[in-house]
């Protein structure tokens, strides 16, 4: 089940958390730099993967609250444990790591189990888990859940080793990530190309990053083993794709899990008003941008021309620009958006985070390969022009620390097949047809996303899922509130809190003009952990349902006040 196991130890100026840096180097706008650029370190790798993690995930930004009102980088001394793991029937592995403290608390064994969110590598849930569990003296376990930042050069024919740096593919290259085939120019990535449909496995991903945790604690502790999932702590915690995979892990067999927490899940359901990510991303990407002028927010440059472009296709109605912007939002008000989660979808037009997922997600669903996607889309290092070309052996190098693991970023793009003054519109219109139409492709993708379906939590395991009601990414309306209907209805026991003037980006409040009207989520993960945790200890109650009226700081420091967590 695993190989490829590495383990390291992170003491004095090189922590568990932080690699040292702690929240003033977190805070630093440049990112750690390289010796060498073009061969980095794995130790360097590591820490530069912590600050773009970290940075990726929580608002850090001085006014914010982080460290004086919630949460902490305290720095915690201990080892890392890496691997592979591999899920029967995947020709694709996921990285899972095991982070144990010095002052790991082994009479109360506690092990916190998280999935990156998005598509990130195996630092992308440290601000969520580690930063809670760590501290504690918990162990905290990670997977990359089959997505992660382990690309490859196609031009190069070089991938990402164990320890994170880029090798050349072969037989005993060890690789994170080879694509089925290594011919072709541009770049391949694990969750778009690994053609495991790597979301379908989401939940035995955590699972497996559980076992592997325990076979390393029994292994690396002697004297205080066995750790069975009968005598040690497990709970499962994560945001955004995160989310999703630990309420995947939930509806699993057996009583390996004590308790869940998710935050702002991508989760799909069969339930009344559920939409998978797919279908509301593509219609976002194709209606948004003409919409959000209707609410106020400033119009994208090009904008009158590509609603024309639209009407002439059909897409949209009316005679003038005003008509058409006005029709673009009938249409989404009446496929379930609210103005809340319009206006904070406005932050995912600005990103081009629409389109980042309907590409992506297509090729993960469809199962293709990087050289067939249905839409003609592919990945590549881009000229200014924005003309693919070879990646530099610097920009190869950083790809695993500093992508968040779905383009475009760190140096790669999306490759439109179509000539610029399409303005994007054929590829947006063929992606938004894999959901809607019914040839081949849209079968092929449409039965990727029914093996993504969520079930039911087990029976009495506690599950606490947190949703801002702003979230323009992964809209509560379409995700958790009809997950938690269903599992309310037949009766699992979960709890909702529905936060106000919270979306979907804790990192983006650092930018004035969001921190001044949304509140951060992540007080409420750690929260709902310590609240969680007091159960299970007996200690306390597990939380009830909530909605939580929050209040924007408007510009000042946060405080406790403008969070007003439940108690």
């Amino acid at each position: 089940m695993f190989s490829q196991q590495r383990s390291t130890e992170h003491r004095g100026s090189d922590d568990l958390l932080s690699a040292g840096l702690g929240l003033d180097g977190l805070r630093a706008m440049l990112p750690p730099a390289f010796a060498d650029a073009e061969h980095p370190t794995s130790e360097e790798l590591r820490r530069r993967a912590l600050w773009s993690n970290w940075r990726g995930i929580a608002d850090l930004a001085p006014g914010g609250g982080y460290g004086d009102v919630y949460g902490t980088v305290a720095s915690v001394p201990g080892r890392e444990f890496t691997a592979y793991a591999q899920i029967p029937g995947a020709s694709q592995p996921h990285r899972v790591m095991l982070q144990l403290p010095d002052d790991f608390n082994a009479s109360k064994r506690c092990l916190v189990v998280a999935a990156s969110s998005g598509s990130r590598g195996i630092y992308g849930a440290i601000a969520v888990a580690g930063a809670w569990g760590l501290p504690k003296g918990c162990a905290v376990a990670y997977t990359d859940k089959g997505n992660g930042t382990d690309f490859f050069d196609l031009d190069a024919g070089m991938g990402v080793d164990a320890a994170g740096q880029v090798a050349a593919a072969g037989a005993d290259a060890g690789l994170a990530f080879t694509p089925s085939t290594t011919s072709g120019q541009g770049v391949a990535f694990k969750h778009a190309h690994s053609q495991d449909n790597p979301e379908a496995d989401w939940g035995r991903d955590v699972k497996q990053a559980a076992e592997f945790a325990l076979a390393t604690l029994n292994e690396t502790l002697p004297a205080q083993a066995p750790f069975t999932f009968a005598n040690t702590r497990v709970i499962a915690v994560g945001i955004s794709n995160g989310g999703g995979a630990v309420l995947r892990a939930a509806e699993l067999d057996g009583d390996w899990l004590d308790a869940v927490v998710a935050a702002e899940p991508h989760v799909s359901t069969h339930a009344p008003g559920a939409r998978g990510l797919y279908d509301y991303a593509t219609e976002a990407a194709l209606l948004m941008p003409c919409a959000l002028p209707q609410l106020g927010i400033p119009a994208m440059p090009g904008l009158e021309a590509k609603c024309a472009a639209l009407t002439a296709r059909g897409v949209l109605a009316g005679v003038d620009l005003d008509a058409q912007q006005r029709d673009a939002l009938a249409k989404l008000r009446a496929s379930g958006w609210t103005d809340a989660a319009l206006r904070a979808g406005s932050i995912s037009v600005a990103f081009d985070l629409w389109r980042a997922v309907g590409v992506t997600y297509a090729s993960a669903y469809g199962r293709y390969p990087h050289d067939a996607h249905p839409c003609g889309y592919r990945f590549s290092a881009l000229n200014a022009d924005l003309t693919p070309r070879a990646a530099t052996a610097a920009e190869r190098a950083a790809w695993v620390s500093d992508s968040a693991g779905i383009p475009p970023g760190a140096g790669v793009g999306i490759v439109d097949p179509q000539p610029l003054a399409d303005m994007g519109l054929t590829g947006l219109v063929c992606l938004r047809g894999l959901w809607t139409g019914d040839g081949a492709d849209s079968q092929r993708v449409r039965r990727g996303i029914a093996e993504t379906e969520a079930g039911l939590p087990r029976a009495g395991l506690p599950v606490v899922v947190i949703h801002g009601t702003d979230d323009g990414l992964v809209p509560q309306a379409f995700t958790s509130a009809p997950y938690v209907a269903a599992a309310q209805a037949a009766g699992r026991d979960v709890r909702y809190w529905q936060v106000r003037n919270a979306q979907h980006f804790d990192a983006f409040l650092g930018f004035p003009q969001y921190g001044a009207v949304y509140v951060p989520l992540l007080p409420y993960v750690y929260t709902a952990l310590d609240r969680v945790d007091a159960y299970l200890d007996g200690k306390g109650v597990l939380p009830a349902d909530a909605v939580i009226p929050t209040v924007p700081r408007a510009g000042k420091p946060l405080t406790a006040d403008n969070l007003a967590m439940p108690h």
